[in-house]
């Protein structure tokens, strides 16, 4: 596999592992305002509502409070209701209506919250390139998030810590900073946490076939296949670490029998966050489903630090609070 090819009657087609991806930039993003204007906020229930307006756009029940789901400016993206085979555990976690913001009451440590946080990372960055000074503190909440994150989803630690990882990792790549020097920063915030021995040794697992000459199938079967959240991370490290550029890494990571859709998605997160937007070959990007919204998100995450809220002073500013609320309500 070199190429896109043909998926859902096209090629570029995404998976249901974007569009949980979207609605997890959203939800950060609707915290963050809520944060802001009124002062009080739980991201992870913001959140948790942004993965109910997910499950409503793959053709699940009426939500609870539809008024206030159905808000914002994502939810009106009619292309994101088709389902794509979405993870059975995503869909069941969400439909038990358990309460919101809570962690989900199983035992899965499946790729599906690992695969979904890079926005996470993207959003604590852009707020700590306004302010420098938080740098220390927004890493650990970029990870704290990522962690709750994908614990309203995956209940099993490894499920939710390898999201930690990812939130992180994102974070400190898009300083411009090497992946294994990033490892080595983001550890110390995975292993003060209870039942952390999983990931840690895939990370490590990755760090030295990636130092070794094994040739890199059989590295990624070393690795596992992906279903499971510890062995879909230490595939994509993998492949940013092995891979020359991003095309190269991408090609590497959905070439194997496993979730190859998951693999490719967070080999890619990583290696675009080191590499920036211009390493995607435009022949990819030409015929992307969606690329409009996806790009349109990625400005709101990387802009977000500047954004004007709260000052009702300004006549300027005012509406730049409205025009922002009016697609993340804080509510």
């Amino acid at each position: 596999m070199t190429d896109l090819a043909p998926a859902y009657g096209k090629l570029g087609a995404i998976t249901d592992d974007t569009q949980m991806t979207l609605f997890t930039a959203e939800g950060a993003l609707r915290a963050y305002v809520r944060e802001t204007l009124r002062g009080i906020s739980s991201p992870p229930s913001v959140i948790h509502y942004a993965y109910l307006r997910w499950l409503y756009t793959q053709g699940e029940h009426e939500p609870r409070a539809k008024e206030f789901l159905l808000s914002g400016w994502l939810i009106r993206q009619k292309a994101l209701f088709s389902r794509r085979a979405p993870g059975r555990t995503c869909i069941d976690a969400l439909r038990s209506g358990i309460e919101i913001g809570q962690p989900a009451q199983n035992d899965s440590k499946g790729c599906g919250g690992v695969m979904r946080v890079a926005p996470i990372g993207m959003l604590f960055h852009a707020l700590t390139h306004s302010n420098p000074s938080l740098r220390s503190e927004n890493l650990a909440r970029a990870f704290d998030l990522g962690c709750e994150a994908a614990a309203l989803a995956h209940g099993h630690p490894t499920g939710f810590l390898t999201a930690g990882v990812m939130a992180a990792l994102v974070f400190d790549l898009l300083d411009g900073n090497d992946l294994a020097a990033a490892i080595d920063r983001v550890t110390p915030l995975l292993t003060r946490k209870e039942r952390h021995e999983e990931t840690r040794v895939a990370l490590e697992r990755a760090l030295s076939l990636h130092a070794s000459d094994t040739a890199s199938d059989a590295a990624i079967r070393k690795l596992g296949q992906g279903w499971i959240a510890e062995e879909a991370l230490a595939i994509g490290i993998y492949c940013a670490l092995k891979a020359k550029d991003f095309e190269a890494g991408v090609i590497m990571a959905v070439n194997h029998d496993g979730d190859s859709d998951s693999t490719g998605l967070i080999a890619g997160h990583l290696l675009g966050a080191l590499q920036g937007r211009t390493a995607i070959p435009a022949r990819w990007l030409d015929l992307l489903e969606l690329r409009d919204v996806m790009e349109e998100m990625a400005d709101d995450l990387a802009t977000v630090g500047s954004w004007r809220l709260g000052d009702c002073d300004d006549p300027e500013a005012s509406a730049e609070e409205d025009y922002y609320f009016g697609r993340y309500p804080g509510s």
